[in-house]
Parts: C-alpha cells; sequence; structure tokens
C-alpha cells in the first residue's frame, strides 16, 4: 500500500480522469481530485473511499483561469502538496465546424482547458518537485495531437501543444529527476 503517495488529477469527474482516480486508489494512493462541478467531484470520492482506504481531498475550480487554480491550490495542507504524481487530464473539444465557420469562443475555451490549464497546475506542483528531487507529471494528449482531422482544426492545434509541452516540459524536468510523460489516447468512450 502506498499510503504516502499523492496523486494530484485535473479533470477527475469523468471519462479518463475518473478512471484514473479508482486505478491509482486502488494503488493505495492518496489522491487530490480536481474539477469545475463539485458535486461530481463529491459522488466520486464518496464512490472511491467505500471501496478503497485512502485519503481524497477536493480542489473544485476552472483550471482555465490561473488565478482560481492558484487560490484552489493555496487551500491544501501543506503536506498535501508533495505532490508524487501529477496527471494532467483537464481537457475538452468545443465546436465542429471547418475553421472559417468557427466560433472563437469555442478556440478560447479549448485552448484556455487545453494548453493554459496544464500550464496553470504545472508551474504550481513542478517547484516542490524540483526540491524535492522527485516526482512524475503524465499530460493526458490525443492521438489528434499527432494526426489532424476534418473540422477538428483547433482542437488538434492544442493537442499537438500538449504534445510540445510535454517534451519542453521533459527537458526542464531532467535535471531534477522528475519524470514526465505524454498518453496520447485515441477514441475512448466517455461523455466527451
Amino acid at each position: 500500500m502506498n499510503s504516502n503517495k499523492k496523486a494530484l488529477i485535473t479533470g477527475a469527474t469523468s471519462g479518463i480522469g475518473k478512471s484514473t482516480a479508482y486505478a491509482l486508489a486502488k494503488e493505495g494512493i492518496s489522491l487530490i481530485l480536481t474539477g469545475r462541478r463539485k458535486e461530481r467531484l463529491t459522488e466520486l470520492k464518496t464512490e472511491i473511499e467505500s471501496k478503497y482506504k485512502v485519503e481524497i481531498k477536493l480542489l473544485s475550480f476552472d483550471i482555465r483561469d490561473a488565478k482560481d487554480t492558484e487560490n484552489a491550490w493555496n487551500t491544501l495542507p501543506l503536506e498535501w502538496k508533495n505532490i508524487d504524481f501529477l496527471i494532467n487530464n483537464a481537457g475538452l473539444a468545443a465546436g465542429l465546424d471547418l475553421l472559417q465557420d468557427g466560433d472563437p469562443n469555442d478556440w478560447n475555451q479549448m485552448i484556455d482547458t487545453n494548453i493554459k490549464g496544464i500550464l496553470n497546475i504545472s508551474q504550481l506542483v513542478m517547484p516542490q518537485m524540483v526540491e524535492r528531487k522527485t516526482g512524475h507529471i503524465i499530460n493526458i494528449g490525443s492521438t489528434a495531437g499527432k494526426e489532424t482531422y476534418a473540422k477538428g482544426a483547433v482542437y488538434c492545434a492544442t493537442k499537438h501543444a500538449v504534445e510540445a509541452l510535454t517534451q519542453g516540459m521533459r527537458l526542464d524536468m531532467l535535471p531534477y529527476g522528475v519524470k514526465v510523460t505524454g498518453v496520447c489516447p485515441g477514441l475512448v468512450e466517455t461523455e466527451f
């Protein structure tokens, strides 16, 4: 049982984030579950605690907003800030239009969630990993970050950015022994 290990999962209320929470809880890893939907976070916490003996903290905030992310992070007790695993899972696709017909609001939502979200939380977690010279960051990308498809130009661009951020983070963290991994799933059955 790894009860001394802690993982922070963004976008934990559904899909890959929710499945990851269950998988890590099964291994005895304490969890910090984040998402915008507080009621879903609470339900997930109750479900996991009914099956596994792990400690769980919830942070409900909008990862697109750097200040909101920082404020949520600052509510964590100091001992919970020693994150062993950061799983940057929060992401979304909005709109399914040809680029020339696209809605800039959809573009901004995808850019702010899929790119800035990773930056907002990673910048808060990475310094303590650097200081401890340990940790593992896992960025959830997509096969859309490798290949582009019709009516998905902006989403694909954001997932290409996740791939670039992963490679850049890996280079930045290498001297400190912090691992950085990219996972690029294909089509997954989620509400997304």
